[in-house]
């Protein structure tokens, strides 16, 4: 087995982690390679192209031509920092996610997360005044918020789960989550200000997703039936097999026949015998068939 042929079995039996590492490592692949080709080319507008296709803009009339947006910007990276820290928290706060709650759990709060981030940002830039001159250019990237998003959900919702942490020795998730919190979200909040606000919507969802949960409400269960829906147009069908019978020969037909008969003999056999009662079911069912034929 190839390079490729493993990395496509990994993310088909992976499970939803793996492919939502694999779609965000994937993204950042093409990115690079696109970056090289304007390199090539002397054309740096490629990539800013590229990136403005799938960054959500803070602008709502460039949102409203530019939709997809809202999901694609949480899949896409273009430092490599960015993204090996982001990468890092999905999949060790991942990992202990999926120890409590299922995977279609852990892709609708990485979703909505993402989401509600997105909400946050493009709002914020578009009532508070700080942002009036920056919000027709701002755009923003990144899968930070969802990744807050399950940092906190987890977080809240087994607080007192411990990790071994080097030089700290055992520390309380709730700890670790409310410090990654406060200095990549609060802390210099004028700088990357539209990311740390991303950060804010998808901790925001987190919390209110535990929340909700605990009082035996799913708000992402609407999310997960969109998803599936969406995923059954992209399915392939089943094709159907259709196999043919090769038509019997003449020995073979009337060696049918003369079985087929000779149980309708028994079975008359029977009736003279013990009577029509004394038929089981299989024998009535077949009776009944013979005689639908010959009328």
């Amino acid at each position: 087995m190839g390079p490729w042929d493993e990395i496509k079995n990994s993310f088909s039996k992976g499970g939803y982690l793996i492919r939502l590492l694999y779609i965000n490592i994937g993204v950042f692949l093409v990115l690079l390679i696109v970056s090289a080709i304007g390199f090539l080319m002397k054309n740096e507008v490629i990539m800013e192209k590229s990136i403005g296709i799938l960054a959500i803009p803070a602008s709502l009339k460039s949102l409203l031509i530019k939709p997809w947006t809202i999901i694609t910007y949480m899949f896409t990276h273009k430092d490599p920092l960015h993204i090996l820290f982001n990468m890092l928290w999905l999949y060790w706060f991942g990992k202990i996610f999926l120890e409590y709650l299922d995977q279609r759990k852990l892709v609708a709060v990485y979703l909505l997360g993402g989401i509600s981030g997105a909400v946050i940002y493009v709002l914020s830039f578009n009532v508070f005044p700080a942002f009036t001159d920056q919000t027709a250019s701002s755009v923003a990237i990144g899968a930070s918020a969802s990744v807050m998003a399950i940092v906190i959900a987890i977080a809240s919702y087994v607080p007192g789960y411990t990790v071994n942490l080097l030089l700290f020795g055992r520390i309380r998730i709730i700890y670790i989550a409310l410090t990654i919190f406060v200095l990549t979200s609060v802390m210099d909040f004028s700088v990357n200000s539209g990311g740390k606000l991303a950060h804010i919507g998808g901790a925001i969802f987190g919390y209110l997703y535990i929340v909700n949960m605990r009082k035996g409400r799913d708000i992402g269960r609407g999310f997960n039936r969109i998803i599936d829906s969406i995923a059954t147009l992209f399915r392939p069908r089943k094709k159907m097999k259709v196999s043919y019978r090769k038509p019997a020969d003449d020995r073979e037909y009337n060696k049918v026949k003369a079985e087929h008969q000779a149980r309708i003999n028994k079975i008359l056999d029977k009736i003279s015998k013990g009577g029509y009662e004394s038929l089981t079911k299989d024998e009535k069912d077949m009776l009944f068939r013979e005689s639908q034929k010959k009328n």
